[in-house]
């Protein structure tokens, strides 16, 4: 087995049979029933944890001459709907998809058998774990590089529905650019959650992105008495380990058939935009990005997979679309 230098992740935890979780939050220390409830009694709990213990965004690299490497996965659906491949890189370029299913498995894939760079994806949606790799030949770790970035966010940020690991949104960004990504992207639970503002602020990082907001509307878990004002603190916290990097804060996307239509809580996602928009700026740091001028009206339409959630091909316009404004 080679050994790797993951990166992406912020914790990683072993169980006696050797399957490595890569958590992206840590959860050592932590009441996970704190974030359990939903207002749904049918509803699993635990579910920022279970997103949090999903390896969206977390990679690897080597320096390799071999013909084929073999990798050991265990997956689960857990709360999810899909299984989300691994993806095999060679030279920055995508070289193989290797679909997983339920259960323990080894996946293998054909390599150049030349000087290659090998990049290796773990899987961005399902409960995974992760055992062992092996090259059939010589593989020296390629430790990451590039300036590193934090992006946060709901579903849209982690990309379930993505082709693959490496063709979220973010990672098409992070790709296109050399940076080094912490996707913390938590489908359903970007609820400006403390443990959320204090990792970032812990974790080094030369850029930081927020997607905020469309969790909140979905959830109704602020008014427009309380959104601004949590906002303001989750921004605060995050400013006070970063006092100089850039911050980015991103508006809800547009949802043609949700637009106008009030919550729980009575916001409609213009109200949302809103309160996210003067809890921002209350740092005069904040670059903000308006969510509405990302994707027009007929491209969401076209390329939604229901009324929230971009297709495949939906990230790969939102990385175009956002990666001008991300760069310095």
């Amino acid at each position: 087995m080679t050994e790797a230098l993951w990166t992406g992740y912020q914790h990683r935890e072993a169980d006696s049979d050797g399957w490595t979780t890569f958590w992206r939050l840590d959860p050592r220390g932590h009441d996970f029933h704190l974030t359990d409830w939903t207002g749904y009694p049918d509803r699993e709990g635990h579910r920022l944890w279970d997103r949090a213990a999903t390896p969206a965004g977390v990679r690897a690299s080597w320096s390799t001459t071999a013909s084929s490497v073999r990798l050991e996965i265990r997956a689960a659906l857990g709360i999810y709907a899909n299984l989300a491949p691994v993806d095999v890189l060679v030279d920055g370029e995508l070289h193989r998809r290797c679909e997983v299913r339920e259960g323990e498995q080894t996946l293998t894939a054909d390599l150049p058998g030349r000087p290659a760079e090998v990049e290796i994806w773990l899987p961005q949606a399902g409960m995974i774990g992760f055992r062992g790799l092996t090259f059939d030949g010589d593989a020296e770790p390629v430790a990451p590089s590039g300036p590193r970035w934090i992006t946060y966010g709901s579903s849209i940020t982690q990309c379930s529905g993505a082709y693959g690991p490496s063709e979220t949104w973010p990672a098409l960004v992070a790709r296109r650019h050399g940076w080094d990504l912490v996707a913390l992207g938590f489908a359903g639970e970007c609820h400006l959650d403390p443990i959320a503002a204090r990792t970032i602020r812990d974790t080094p990082a030369r850029l930081i992105s927020m997607c905020l907001g469309v969790n909140i509307y979905g959830g109704g878990t602020f008014s427009g008495r309380t959104l601004p004002g949590q906002v303001e603190s989750f921004v605060s916290t995050v400013r006070a380990g970063h006092p100089k990097t850039p911050i980015v804060v991103i508006t809800p996307l547009l949802a043609p058939n949700l637009e106008g239509k009030p919550n729980a809580v009575g916001l409609t996602l213009d109200d949302i935009r809103d309160c996210v928009e003067r809890g921002a700026r209350v740092d005069p740091g904040v670059r903000l990005i308006e969510g509405r001028d990302i994707l027009t009206r007929t491209e969401a339409l076209a390329l939604y997979a229901d009324d929230l959630h971009p297709g495949p091909d939906g990230y790969h316009l939102i990385a175009d679309r956002l990666s001008p404004h991300l760069t310095p």
